[in-house]
C-alpha cells in the first residue's frame, strides 16, 4: 500500500465520538496528512513561516482583547462546557495540533474521556502518567491519548523531531469559523509545505455533525 493510501485509509477511519458533537453541535475538525516533508531542524524558511503566523496572532489581538475574537470566545465557552476553566486551561490561538504520524498507533479519534485513560507527559523533566478527567475531550489512538482538552496539551510520544517526515495535523473549528475557512487554511498549510520539496503530498478530510 502507497503512503497516499495509507493517508486515505487513516482519515477514512478517522472518527469523532457523536457526544463531542452533543457538547458542541457545531465542532469541525479538519484532519490533514502531510508526507514526504524533508527531515531536519528548522531552517530560514520554516522560521519565515512561524515568524508569519506570530504577525498574524498579534495583528488579531491588537484590535481587540483575545477574549473578544469570536474564534477564541467560542473555544473559551466550549471548554467550560465540560468543566475547564478558560483562565487556567488556555487553547491554542490557531487550534492546530500536530502529531508524527510513523508514532501513532491505528487512526486518531476524539472522545470523551472515561477518566481511565492514560496520557504520557513530562513534569520536571521526567516521565509522567496522567489520567484525563471524566467527560474531558481528547484525541486518541490504539495506544492513548495523545491530546488532553481538545486541543490543550500535546503528549510526547507522538511530537515532531528532526526525523518526522510524515504529518497529521488537526484543525479545529467552531462556529462563526466557517468550513471554508477551515479548508482554506489547510490548503494555505499545505501549500506552504509542498514549498519545501517536489515529494511532499497532502490529503484532508473534514468530520462534522453529519459525516
Amino acid at each position: 500500500m502507497s503512503g497516499t493510501q495509507e493517508a486515505q485509509k487513516l482519515l477514512k477511519n478517522a472518527h469523532v465520538a457523536p457526544e463531542i458533537f452533543e457538547l458542541r453541535p457545531d465542532y469541525r475538525a479538519l484532519l490533514m496528512v502531510v508526507e514526504g516533508i524533508p527531515t531536519g531542524p528548522s531552517d530560514d524558511f520554516s522560521e519565515a513561516l512561524l515568524s508569519e503566523a506570530e504577525n498574524s496572532a498579534k495583528d488579531k489581538l491588537s484590535h481587540c482583547p483575545v477574549t473578544e475574537i469570536p474564534h477564541i470566545a467560542a473555544w473559551r465557552e466550549a471548554y467550560k462546557a465540560f468543566g475547564a476553566k478558560p483562565q487556567k486551561t488556555r487553547n491554542s490561538l490557531e487550534a492546530l495540533t500536530r502529531e508524527d504520524l510513523d508514532k501513532y498507533d491505528g487512526s486518531p479519534v476524539l472522545v470523551r474521556a472515561t477518566g481511565n485513560e492514560e496520557f504520557e507527559t513530562f513534569s520536571g523533566g521526567k516521565p509522567q502518567t496522567e489520567h484525563a478527567a471524566p467527560g474531558e475531550p481528547v484525541w486518541r489512538d490504539d495506544s492513548g491519548i495523545t491530546c488532553r482538552r481538545w486541543n490543550w496539551r500535546q503528549g510526547p510520544r507522538t511530537a515532531l523531531t528532526d526525523d518526522t517526515s510524515r504529518v497529521l495535523f488537526i484543525l479545529d473549528a467552531l462556529e462563526p469559523l466557517t468550513d471554508d475557512v477551515l479548508t482554506q487554511a489547510a490548503d494555505e498549510l499545505a501549500s506552504a509545505l509542498k514549498s519545501l520539496s517536489p515529494e511532499v503530498q497532502a490529503v484532508h478530510r473534514i468530520i462534522g455533525p453529519s459525516v
